[in-house]
């Protein structure tokens, strides 16, 4: 998708922004599929955010109450008020769309694959001449894919150190340089590297994006990379649940045992191996292709009664 090990995108990679062409990386979700997802009726908060001004809206402004089963459960996206506040000038934001849509699924595990990472997806929809976020950082590098309309971007410089949080960049705090403007157009794709601060603003018509977010690793998934590699009694098989010891001596020996497993599997262990393994434990969980109920499938399965009252197979 993004080309192969030779491909100038990776001179890109982590050091500046790039636009380009989209090329390999096409988009299979339309607004057709927002569409989809509003009329269903079950579309809800978190799922669907919307913000104007820099700050998320207030989630009644947008959804609605429903009764089911004598029950009256909120957050269900209203589409008259979302067309309301979308014709005054607000950004929707639709979160994790590889939980709900097949395509776009299939699409970030390929990517992931590709990129030894976690991918995740969001789309944004806003009207000509207003803008989304403030200027902002993302803990993930970041591909924006122009699905309609057209968005003003500004890039700003990244972080000097690695003592910076994803987020609002504050006022009172140093203003980063931009780096690029651009204006982005269907066909064309936006690489924001981790952490550059960027905001950007409808231009033509109704603008349509996504942006596909990279999520790296951090101290937290390298500690669960070393915790679930330390455990394993053979380099295959989990050894943390054994048995539950009654004697302070059956305590020690069990723990004895987990230490020697441990020293054994930590002592080959290099950085850079468990960097690889840290990622592949963060891709793991990445939603999966669900296995699917298939009522279909089992109805035409399902064993039905003769005349004799006997039940025979199908």
């Amino acid at each position: 998708m993004v080309g192969d090990a030779n491909s100038s995108f990776w001179s890109y990679w982590r050091s500046r922004p790039g636009v380009f062409a989209v090329g390999g990386m096409h988009s299979p979700f339309a607004l057709a599929d927002v569409d989809a997802a509003l009329a269903s009726g079950l579309f809800r908060e978190p799922y669907v955010e919307m913000w104007r001004d820099g700050r998320r809206l207030p989630v009644t402004d947008f959804t609605s109450t429903r009764t089911v089963a004598r029950e009256n459960p909120g957050g269900f996206a209203d589409e008259v008020k979302i067309r309301a506040l979308l014709d005054g000038g607000a950004t929707m934001l639709l979160r994790c769309l590889d939980q709900w849509h097949a395509p776009t699924r299939d699409m970030l595990h390929a990517l992931a694959a590709e990129l030894g990472r976690a991918v995740e997806a969001f789309c944004f929809v806003t009207p000509a001449g207003q803008a989304g976020l403030p200027l902002h950082r993302d803990d993930g590098d970041v591909f924006v894919v122009q699905l309609t309309g057209s968005k003003s971007w500004y890039v700003h410089e990244g972080p000097a150190d690695a003592r910076w949080q994803a987020g609002r960049v504050r006022d009172d705090e140093p203003q980063p340089a931009e780096l690029l403007h651009t204006v982005l157009r269907p066909g064309e794709v936006l690489y924001i590297p981790r952490g550059f601060a960027h905001r950007a603003t409808g231009q033509e018509g109704l603008s349509a994006h996504l942006s596909l977010a990279v999520r790296e690793i951090g101290v937290a998934e390298l500690l669960d990379g070393i915790q679930e590699h330390a455990i394993r009694a053979d380099g295959t098989e989990d050894a943390g649940a054994g048995p539950r010891p009654l004697s302070d001596a059956a305590i020690t020996a069990e723990a004895k045992k987990l230490l020697e497993t441990a020293r054994r599997q930590l002592a080959n262990l290099t950085e850079e191996s468990l960097v690889a393994h840290a990622r592949q434990l963060h891709m793991d969980r990445m939603p999966p292709r669900p296995e699917g109920l298939r009522l279909s499938e089992l109805a035409a399965a399902w064993p039905t009664p003769t005349p004799d009252g006997q039940v025979s197979g199908q």
